[in-house]
């Protein structure tokens, strides 16, 4: 009974794990992913260390649902944002001059819901 146990924990670990990277494949990189057919990230920089994305958005516009490989962001123009993820949704203020690092993201989507145009420098190690 023990060993049957076992086998069914890890062909379900197995499953799961092959089911996140299976939908992580099918969701658009920050770059690939825009808002209503329309893009909000332009390249920077793109060489073989690093690419750097410089995102826009006006109020009420987003960004689609998208995966993050590791990153830094910063942002030269902050707003007011209703974020989706895996932990759920949420509003936050993200003021100019905002810094931060992840390791990755699996999923999230944006919509500036501010009165300003944010701006975000995204900035990928290769």
């Amino acid at each position: 009974m023990i060993k049957f146990f076992n086998k069914l924990v890890i062909t379900i670990s197995v499953t799961l794990c092959l089911t996140a990277c299976i939908d992580n494949q099918k969701l658009p990189d920050p770059l690939e992913a825009g808002w209503n057919n329309e893009v909000v990230c332009e390249v920077i920089e793109d060489n073989d260390k690093v690419r750097t994305l410089k995102c826009t958005f006006p109020p009420g516009v987003g960004h689609e649902r998208h995966y993050h490989k590791s990153h830094f962001g910063y942002t030269l123009a902050g707003s007011t944002f209703r974020i989706k993820d895996t932990t759920g949704t949420r509003e936050v203020t993200i003021p100019t001059g905002y810094s931060f690092y992840n390791d990755k993201v699996d999923w999230h989507e944006v919509l500036n819901i501010g009165d300003s145009t944010a701006v975000f420098l995204i900035v990928e190690p290769k």
